[in-house]
């Protein structure tokens, strides 16, 4: 899992409730055994309107994606991880999430910040303001922080273990790496002290 620092660019002012999975991704896009190509059927449902915000090209290349209240709420579909990531989406800000979403977004690298409402009202007034190549938004995750180059700063809480994995870059396949010399160690001792336990496979 490629590890997450800063993250800064522009950002999509969605803002819109009650989004759920099938919204993010529709059901007919979950027969695929790939990550990859999500991303073409994300948000598909809004897509069809020429004036949506993810086809805009002010946000073109946007890593951040600006969402309302209760987002990834509905099935427990890991597809909608996939289809922000594959979007080009790497981290997500809004007020609440789905637990089921904010698990499978933590598993897959795809930051999910939590901020108070107030702080998602002038983050979508930011980010449509955004112009040119700048960088109007910047998530630090060493300092749990959201700043502008207006200089708002808005602080986040992150559970301290999915903080670590995060800025290590560790799904649980890295955890369980991270710890193959304790395990070797622990075999090792398990065969000397109880080999019956140990299987031949002679």
């Amino acid at each position: 899992m490629k590890a997450v620092g800063q993250i800064a660019g522009k950002a999509i002012p969605f803002g819109r409730k009650n989004i759920d999975t099938d919204i993010i991704i529709p059901a007919k896009w979950l027969k695929t055994i790939t990550r990859t190509g999500l991303g073409q059927g994300a948000f598909e449902s809004l897509r069809g309107d020429a004036d949506n915000l993810f086809d805009d090209p002010r946000y073109k290349g946007a890593p951040i994606l600006i969402a309302g209240d209760n987002f990834g709420c509905g099935s427990s579909r890991e597809h909608a991880a996939w289809a922000l990531a594959d979007l080009g989406i790497e981290a997500v800000i809004a007020p609440s999430y789905s637990d089921i979403f904010a698990g499978n977004a933590f598993k897959n690298g795809l930051l999910a910040v939590e901020l108070p409402q107030e702080a998602i009202d002038r983050l979508m007034v930011v980010a449509a303001e955004a112009s040119g190549d700048g960088a109007p938004i910047s998530i630090d995750l060493e300092s749990q922080s959201v700043t502008t180059i207006f200089q708002d700063r808005f602080h986040f809480e992150i559970d301290p273990f999915r903080k670590l994995c995060l800025l290590q870059g560790l799904d649980e396949i890295g955890l369980t790496l991270d710890s193959e010399a304790a395990i070797a160690a622990h075999e090792a001792k398990m065969e000397e002290e109880q080999p019956w336990l140990v299987p031949n496979l002679s």
